[in-house]
């Protein structure tokens, strides 16, 4: 260390603290990157690396460097690329430093720390999530977006909640203890943390003690009861992680984080990650794309906070009835009133993202167009209140009188920023004219300038005759009077020489100096006080941050009420009926995405009844394409829409208030975690089966298939029976099914029905006509779909004769299935092995011998006649 020069020692020095970060270190007008860090950031930034021989042992240092005043776009790079950045500034004046300038640290940026509006999604917020387990089921989990001030905390039973929270969080990055990054638990779920950041917490922060110390300091309470957290161990040691942590990177700057808003998963109807994934609430399946989501088909919103509001509303919809009837009231009232509805559209419009305004402004990050918007937005709040003036609506009416004019606000900005100030904040230009008296002279003297510079050059020309005299300046010299040599004998004796050119001689007079020092002074203590004008009106603005904040989530609810109005009256929704009961009841329900996405074909609309007295569990057949999954989604959809507050695409909808919704559908599997497709089945299959209650809604779909068909049938079966007489867990269910010896089921079980999706044949052709209806499909057309998909014209009349043969159980002279062939299409030859498949014969028979006739019902004595006549 001895041998290195001072200012390489300063950097590592800095650098040691902070060894996961890569340092951006404050050199003159450039941020530096050595060792490491410059060889990683020049290949992140596609910059060019260099070197010099400043180590003090003559080895070549690595370095890169971004001009300081660009360097946001090159912070946003590294960041998206998942590395967080140590922001080192010069903390001294270098002009009044002898020997090396002090450097700290001001900052750490990190992907779930940005504020950077390059670095953010609008309509997304960027959560920092915390975790925390001590060992039992019990998990706390607090997240923050700190470009909102948005903080929340809550508890969670077991790993697959906790998980569960954390696909619907979705944040850039997780603090965890540091034991259990460690420990390798984090291992089995590498899909919900890729492309995560994981940040490693120290063991002492989550001691019970400092928790609490650290909750009641920065929220200023005596006790956590006092904003809600009582009894909340874990999630308390969550949210103080977080608090924590950004005391190490942000330095203390957050006051606009002055509340933790608690929330229990019992307010809200529970959505697993499969569920999310599977109803495609925010993305799509198959590309991760917002069009083509539920989200993307509903925001109407016109501001961002107004679009952040709805993903929550769509992630967290509720289960109180009061709640949802408040927010359907505003929703009605809205889609009645057209022209409230779209003037109040056209005002949104124009509102900023004030929740973002707020966190830049409080972080002390924001630029004088941050205030000046903040100002803009504030002016159309007196037009939007003039149309809530008006409103019946509860929702409406608390909405108005939550919304805050902030007229001190907007007066101070008006009064003292510029309508149109640069970018730069050190360069002047951003106090408006009359705000500050000194500010206003010292304008005045430089603006004189130029007419004082002139007359003054006027009169030397008139004292001493030379008609080319000129009076010049530049960064250098300062002012000066310009003589050529030819007339030098005709200076006056006041004038003192400058410089000495090869044509010319510089002057300068007593009264040229006097003038200099006072403009050239004038000019740097213009900027020099209006950035101090400049910060202590942010500072008067940050501080009324809570205001801001309150008015900006209630114009976000209201964007968020409106933008559900003008969907319901475009695509032609009706408002649900929402109550305590169970009835489940859809008259002429539409997938609401299909539906606005598929405009070329007409959507077929369907009904549907589902009740935990005679309609609780429907099984679903019928052929593949032929839209039992678009069917089963769409209910799962109308459900959340219902409980969300939204109008939903029916003619008519009566929603007994559900708890959770559960979906199995789809294949896939998780190689990630060593799963395959069928295991993935039966552990979502499971967690449902132990999840649900009578008051969830249940889509499964094809339970059973990714074994072998007796295995899957069985599964299926046993499921469905589960499901309808586990009185824990009766819940209304869809059960979607190509085994259609599961339609038996309605038989021996009273509230087990079956439906199936219509189809009409018509020159061996099939025509899928989507509808739903009464009764158990015959088969399933699967050959007919192959044809519509494509496969060779061989193919499809080979799988016939297969069908066939399977359909009448031929089977050649020792036990071998006819559909078996050899080479060239010749029957295969008779085999000693014993047959996979039982002769005909042999299946009555033991049917038979499984029989119990003294217990069997006449209707249940001619199913079984019909079956056993199929299997001769």
């Amino acid at each position: 260390m001895s041998e290195l020069t001072p200012m390489m020692r300063q950097y590592l020095e800095i650098k040691a603290d902070y060894p996961d970060a890569i340092l951006f270190f404050r050199l003159g007008d450039f941020y530096e990157m050595f060792l490491d860090d410059a060889v990683k950031a020049s290949r992140i930034l596609d910059i060019t690396l260099t070197s010099r021989g400043k180590g003090g042992d003559g080895n070549d240092v690595p370095l890169c460097g971004v001009p300081y005043h660009s360097a946001a776009p090159y912070i946003a790079r590294l960041i998206e690329a998942g590395e967080k950045v140590a922001i080192c500034e010069q903390v001294e004046d270098p002009k009044s430093v002898k020997g090396i300038v002090r450097r700290e640290v001001v900052k750490v940026v990190t992907p779930g720390l940005v504020v950077e509006s390059e670095s953010l999604s609008p309509k997304e917020n960027n959560y920092l999530l915390s975790l925390f387990g001590d060992g039992g089921s019990r998990w706390g989990v607090a997240y923050l977006d700190i470009s909102t001030g948005d903080f929340r905390v809550t508890e969670t039973d077991g790993e697959d909640a906790v998980w569960s929270e954390v696909a619907c969080v979705d944040p850039r990055e997780i603090l965890v203890p540091a034991s259990l990054r460690d420990s390798g638990r984090l291992a089995g779920r590498a899909d919900l943390a890729a492309g995560r950041m994981i940040s490693a917490i120290d063991e002492w922060v989550y001691d019970r003690d400092y928790v609490e110390r650290l909750i009641r300091s920065h929220f200023g309470v005596a006790s956590p009861d006092a904003i809600g957290c009582g009894g909340l161990a874990e999630g308390l040691q969550a949210a103080a992680a977080v608090l924590h942590y950004l005391q190490q990177t942000q330095k203390g700057r957050v006051d606009h984080i002055r509340d933790l808003r608690v929330y229990r998963s019992q307010e809200f109807l529970v959505l697993d990650e499969s569920t999310r994934r599977n109803l495609e609430l925010t993305a799509t399946l198959s590309e991760g794309k917002r069009r083509g989501s539920l989200l993307g088909l509903l925001d109407r919103t016109a501001t961002a906070m107004g679009g952040r509001k709805l993903r929550q509303w769509i992630n967290y919809p509720l289960v109180s009835v009061e709640k949802i009837t408040n927010r359907q009231d505003a929703v009605a009232e809205l889609v009645t009133a057209a022209g409230v509805r779209t003037a109040m559209r056209e005002v949104l419009d124009g509102v900023y993202d004030l929740e973002r305004l707020n966190g830049r402004i409080s972080l002390a990050s924001s630029g004088a167009k941050d205030l000046v918007a903040l100002r803009a937005s504030l002016e159309k709040l007196p037009p939007l209140f003039d149309l809530l003036d008006g409103v019946d609506a509860s929702l409406l009416r608390e909405i108005r009188a939550e919304i805050d004019p902030l007229e001190d606000v907007k007066e101070l900005v008006a009064r003292g920023i510029v309508t149109d100030p640069p970018f730069v904040l050190r360069e002047g230009g951003i106090i408006a004219d009359g705000y500050h008296a000194e500010l206003d002279e010292l304008r005045a003297i430089s603006r004189e300038g130029k007419g004082f510079i002139a007359r003054l050059e006027a009169q030397e020309k008139g004292r001493t005759g030379i008609s080319s005299l000129k009076i010049r300046y530049n960064k250098v010299f300062g002012y000066y009077i310009e003589v050529t040599k030819s007339n030098l004998s005709s200076i006056p004796e006041d004038y003192i020489r400058r410089q000495t050119l090869a044509n010319a001689e510089r002057f300068i007079t007593p009264e040229l100096k006097e003038y200099e020092e006072k403009v050239l002074g004038a000019e740097e203590r213009i900027v020099e006080l209006e950035y101090g004008l400049f910060q202590e009106i942010r500072q008067q603005v940050a501080a009324q941050g809570e205001r801001i904040a309150r008015t900006a989530d209630r114009l976000a609810t209201l964007d968020v009420l409106v933008a559900l109005a003008e969907v319901a009256h475009e695509r032609g929704y009706c408002r649900p009926v929402v109550d305590e009961g169970d009835v489940f009841s859809v008259t002429e329900g539409r997938h609401p995405v299909v539906e606005a996405l598929n405009v070329s074909e007409r959507f077929v609309s369907n009904d549907v009844l589902l009740d935990n007295a005679e309609n609780q569990l429907v099984i679903i057949t019928g052929p593949n394409m032929a839209g039992k999954s678009t069917f089963m989604r769409q209910v799962a959809l109308i459900a959340l829409m219902a409980q969300m507050g939204s109008f939903v695409p029916a003619a008519e909808a009566r929603i007994g208030v559900v708890d959770r919704i559960f979906t199995r559908v789809g294949a896939s599997d998780n190689l990630a975690r060593g799963q395959s497709t069928f295991m993935v089945e039966m552990m979502e299959t499971a967690a449902i089966l132990r999840n649900a209650t009578p008051r969830s809604l249940i889509v499964l779909d094809e339970i059973g298939r990714g074994t072998s068909t007796f295995d899957g049938v069985s599964i299926a079966w046993a499921v469905a029976e589960y499901l309808h007489d586990t009185e824990r867990c009766a819940a209304k269910t869809l059960f979607a099914t190509h085994y259609h010896e599961l339609t038996e089921l309605a038989v021996t079980r009273g509230r087990i029905k079956n439906c199936n999706v219509a189809v009409k044949e018509w020159n061996d052709q099939v025509i899928f006509l989507r509808k739903i209806v009464p009764g158990g499909a015959s088969h399933s057309y699967g050959i007919q779909v192959a044809r519509l998909a494509g496969l060779p014209h061989e193919v499809i009349e080979r799988a016939k004769e297969i069908l066939q043969n399977l359909e009448k159980g031929e089977y050649a002279e020792g036990g071998v299935p006819r559909i078996a062939k050899g080479k060239r299409g010749t029957a295969a030859k008779e085999s000693p092995q014993l047959s996979l498949f039982e002769q005909g014969a042999d299946l009555v028979r033991t049917r038979l011998a499984g029989l119990n006739i003294a217990a069997l019902t006449p209707l249940e004595a001619l199913n079984i006649l019909d079956e056993l006549k199929r299997m001769v």
